[in-house]
């Protein structure tokens, strides 16, 4: 799976900042880079902890091309799993830079 521009760019600055409906009402939230673990498998993935809509959490996962996760649920882009995202390519900056 080749990395777009946009993936590269958020795992270039750490987060991003991306309009969703929350109750009705758009709101600009901040998503940032992390690693979380499942079972056995290590991937990077978007956070947020405010509780966003599962349908919510869908779009900006393929809007974005990352897993995205909140307080109430996962998403990813469809056609992906896990193990898509464990790939060296796919390392936030924070933790290439010192490579």
């Amino acid at each position: 799976m080749e990395l777009s521009d946009r993936t590269k760019s958020i795992l270039q600055q750490g987060s991003i900042k991306i309009r969703v409906s929350r109750s009705g009402m758009l709101q600009q939230l901040t998503f940032t880079v992390r690693r979380t673990t499942e079972g056995n498998i290590t991937y990077t993935e978007l956070f947020t902890a405010r509780i966003v809509d599962v349908f919510e959490l869908l779009k900006v996962a393929n809007e974005a091309g990352l897993p995205v996760s909140a307080p109430n649920g996962h998403a990813f882009p469809t056609g992906t799993s896990a193990m898509d995202f464990s790939k060296p390519e796919y390392l936030p900056a924070s933790e290439t830079a010192g490579k």
